[in-house]
């Protein structure tokens, strides 16, 4: 795609007394910037950054590779997204084997934090299977992430999570979008009174975060900041796509726009 690195899914939050969570997707720097400096730049007043690959699959295990460029090259803590692949969240033995390895291999690499979801055929937190991959996260913390908006009863869900000890859950409030589940995500806050954080995410920008944050009156929020860059390449081979037919343009490449994340940073700060 014309980059030298790809950083996906990226998220993070603005140091305050309530941070911000924002997910800027890819970070592409070559050719004509340099990966670090773009990084340490696109993560300056930064809280917290996420790291997972697999845009289009909405957001998978990230390789150990760019786990250690990212650490080489920020200094705000990095958690890592633990998921085998796209698709639901119920997962076969050896696929919670990898993902087992992968929470083992983040952490040898430097991972901060990490963050997974697991559900059961009848959209239930997977208790036992969420018990196992936290003890291997230890002691680290840890998100459970949107796999929260597939669950059959959010309310007795968030006090599973609770109970089973996760620090933050990333949910749009079941609905397409945060500013559709803005009524939930409130509900959610308020049941969870400080012993989790609820995360809005999902559908979040610079036109409707004051108006999310508002009305969640959540202390953290995930959003994209990311802009379309146009490939590098001269010669274009118009048939062929390296990906599925519901994968992004060959030649159109997302990356990190520093000019929203800034706008989104001075909006969370007038508000949190």
């Amino acid at each position: 795609m014309g980059s030298s690195w790809r950083f996906a899914w990226t998220r993070w939050s603005p140091p305050s007394t309530r941070s911000a969570e924002v997910r800027p997707g890819d970070l592409a720097g070559g050719g004509d910037s340099a990966a670090g400096p773009f990084l340490t730049r696109l993560s300056a007043g930064a809280g917290r950054i996420e790291l997972c690959a697999g845009l289009v699959e909405g957001g998978t295990t990230p390789s150990m590779g760019l786990l250690q460029v990212v650490k080489q090259c920020v200094r705000v803590p990095v958690f890592v997204m633990i998921r085998p692949r796209g698709g639901d969240f119920l997962y076969s033995d050896r696929e919670v084997e990898v993902m087992k390895a992968d929470i083992r291999l983040a952490k040898l690499h430097g991972a901060d934090g990490l963050v997974f979801g697991a559900l059961t055929e009848d959209g239930r937190i997977d208790t036992e299977l969420c018990t196992a991959l936290l003890a291997v996260c230890r002691p680290l913390p840890v998100t459970f992430h949107r796999a929260f908006d597939m669950v059959h009863d959010p309310l007795v869900a968030l006090e599973t999570l609770i109970s089973l000890g996760f620090e933050r859950v990333l949910t749009s409030g079941c609905d397409s979008s945060a500013l559709e589940g803005l009524s939930l995500i409130k509900r959610l806050a308020e049941q969870a009174k400080g012993r989790i954080v609820v995360v809005p995410g999902g559908g979040i920008t610079e036109r409707n975060l004051q108006r999310i944050l508002e009305g969640s009156t959540a202390s953290e929020f995930h959003c994209s900041a990311r802009s379309a860059r146009d490939s590098g390449m001269k010669f274009r081979n118009p048939n062929v796509a390296m990906g599925a037919s519901f994968s992004a343009p060959e030649y159109s490449i997302k990356v990190a726009d520093v000019a929203k994340v800034r706008t989104l940073n001075a909006i969370a700060k007038n508000i949190l």
